[in-house]
């Protein structure tokens, strides 16, 4: 192939895989940052092996990156990959499953020897024909020996040398795509600012990688053009910084302090790393014992007048559960941060699942309602986490945000708002001067209390777990007192679906014969088989959830246009049995995966295909 014909392309996916030693995804996220600098759309999914520190060399201790860039709209990483880069044959073990037929495997041909093909479960020396790989373009190239020959003049050991082949790898990327250098230098220099050779080094690595693809002749030469997008100033962001980002801006535009009080678990840690880095906006942080302490933290910060938030996972839901009843007693705002991930108990602790749902709406002691919200992209993990606040304090009630490993992990452009365009939110404090009642319901409809913020004169009050007398806010065992507050606390949840959106049809309007059914992080696959099945002439739609409790209440009015329904979930089927409690007149087809992975564009698009043929 001439190297300097490109072949224009729509959209095209790579994907990185190693050793979790190999920096596959600084690889990765170098790559998707240039090309979001490019003007590409991206989005990306971080693979990272479950164990801590799994044999090198095994299947089980690959990490992987994948990358989907486009000239258009994306909104997914891709279900298969138009390029492998495998360094080492666990790597190309766990992932050529994942390549396009006839697509390319860039193999670092230097670790495919004898002992590491064992670790990886291949029986003979020659893995390429043992998986039968014929029909790809594979690309034995010497990774690991050009990375050494082009770093031995600057006297860096061996092991500092080998660090740097992927960087070698990403050189021949950054040509394969027509990527600049630039922004590698730039954060190379950034992030060793104290160490100039460190910095060359890998300098001189991508661009030994580069100038290698470009005299490869058996590899592609691609580009892709920007895409044509709002203008605006954009960042490439993961779902665990959105999330950050829309929990500060929740907070100033309440023009409240921020708290969050956790404990660090897979994969929410980032959120209250990200936190903590903001101390300059007035965040406080609370790294805390256990998943207890952090919630019980966040209640006192709330009750002090704080926006408070705690963040977890699946396995810390469980645990923060008598206190999450605690909020919901007391009606104290608080935001309860779950980003989902495989169980049950540690499970799959770096995969994705949508396991916790019903945890979320139920599992708590005693009729204990709360409204539960669900993010579907990265970015609108800024969104979701700012109406989770915004519900919070404005009906004063606990509220659980669900993201998961798929989201805050993946990343995908997010254009950054001004300020000014958010909503104020009015948070319901009491002031001084008048006479305080604690559980007195406000006049407009909404069945709030208002909070009174200790250390203010005259609302002093009482606080705990027992229940409290209406109004007063006294403790009380009346059996018809419980009663009323108990329908009191449910009748406030059930009235934030006054400021819930419609459940909007993407398709068609009208209805149709399909109706595709999600929530949450499904959202990208969904779209995208739904766009592609349409432009088949396909008479399909689909109606995407973020709101769980309560559901809008246009949703029989949706569901009553279309002669099928099928409801696709990352779980064994929790959101389509919370359909049928709710919305009994509908027969519901479902389509569900526990795989610790995301659905594709391809298994959905078949399992469309035999529900409309009656299959």
């Amino acid at each position: 192939m001439d190297k300097k014909s490109r072949i224009e392309k729509e959209d095209v996916v790579i994907r990185f895989a190693g050793d979790s030693g190999d920096g596959m995804q600084l690889t990765g996220t170098l790559f998707s940052d240039t090309s979001a600098l490019f003007g590409n759309d991206v989005a990306t999914f971080p693979d990272y092996p479950a164990e801590i520190r799994a044999p090198k060399g095994t299947v089980g201790g690959v990490s992987g990156f994948q990358v989907h860039i486009s000239h258009n709209k994306v909104h997914t990483p891709g279900d298969y990959a138009d390029v492998l880069i495998a360094m080492n044959p666990a790597a190309l073990k766990a992932n050529e499953i994942w390549v396009k037929p006839g697509g390319t495997i860039i193999a670092d041909i230097d670790t495919f020897i004898e002992k590491n093909l064992k670790k990886a479960g291949y029986k003979t020396l020659d893995p390429f024909t043992e998986d039968h790989l014929e029909s790809f373009n594979v690309i034995k190239a010497p990774i690991s020996s050009l990375t050494q020959e082009t770093l031995k003049p600057t006297g860096l050991d061996n092991k500092t040398i080998l660090r740097s082949k992927n960087m070698f790898a990403l050189g021949i990327v950054f040509n394969i795509y027509s990527r600049p250098l630039d922004y590698a230098h730039n954060f190379f220099a950034t992030k060793f600012a104290k160490k100039p050779q460190i910095v060359e080094a890998n300098d001189m690595v991508i661009k030994a990688g580069f100038n290698y693809a470009e005299n490869t002749h058996a590899l592609p030469s691609y580009r892709v053009e920007p895409a044509k997008i709002e203008n605006g100033l954009y960042r490439n962001i993961n779902g665990n910084k959105a999330t950050a980002w829309g929990l500060i801006a929740a907070a100033e535009k309440a023009n409240l302090p921020l708290f969050c009080g956790s404990y660090p678990i897979t994969p929410a840690t980032e959120i209250l790393q990200y936190l903590s880095d903001r101390k300059d906006l007035g965040v406080k942080t609370f790294q805390a014992e256990d998943e207890i302490a952090g919630i019980c933290t966040a209640i006192g910060a709330s009750f002090a007048g704080h926006l408070a938030v705690t963040t977890t996972s699946g396995p810390g839901l469980a645990l923060k559960t008598e206190a999450a009843g605690l909020a919901v007693i007391t009606e104290l705002p608080l935001v309860i941060v779950n980003v989902q991930r495989g169980g049950p108990s540690t499970g799959l602790p770096t995969k994705t699942e949508q396991a916790d749902l019903m945890q979320a709406l139920y599992a708590r002691n005693g009729e204990s309602p709360m409204p539960v919200i669900a993010a579907s992209t990265p970015g609108n993990c800024f969104d979701y986490a700012f109406e989770a606040a915004r519900i919070a304090i404005e009906h004063m009630t606990p509220v659980i945000l669900l993201t998961d490993g798929f989201l805050a992990n993946g990343t995908s452009p997010m254009l950054i708002k001004n300020m000014d365009t958010l909503p104020v939110i009015t948070p319901k404090i009491a002031k001084e001067g008048k006479e305080y009642l604690p559980y007195k319901r406000s006049d407009d409809g909404l069945m709030t209390r208002e909070w009174g913020v200790p250390g203010t004169p005259g609302l002093e009050h009482r606080i705990g777990g027992l229940e409290k007398m209406a109004v007063t806010g006294n403790v009380s065992y009346v059996p018809s007192n419980h009663q009323l507050m108990t329908d009191e606390r449910q009748a406030k949840v059930e009235q934030v679906v006054a400021k819930v959106p419609d459940l909007q049809i993407e398709g068609n309007p009208d209805g149709g014969d399909l109706l595709v059914v999600g929530w949450g992080s499904t959202y990208g696959h969904l779209l995208d088989t739904v766009t592609e099945m349409r432009d088949e002439d396909v008479n399909v739609s689909l109606a995407h959830f973020n709101y769980i409790n309560p559901l809008p209440k246009n949703v029989a009015d949706v569901f009553s246009k279309f002669k099928k329904i099928v409801v696709c979930e990352i779980n064994s089927g929790q959101f389509v049995n919370y359909l049928k409690i709710n919305h009994q007149n509908f027969e519901y087809n479902q389509y569900n995966k526990v795989q610790g992975l995301p659905f594709t564009v391809a298994e959905l698009k078949e399992e469309f295909t035999n529900i409309l043929e009656d299959k």
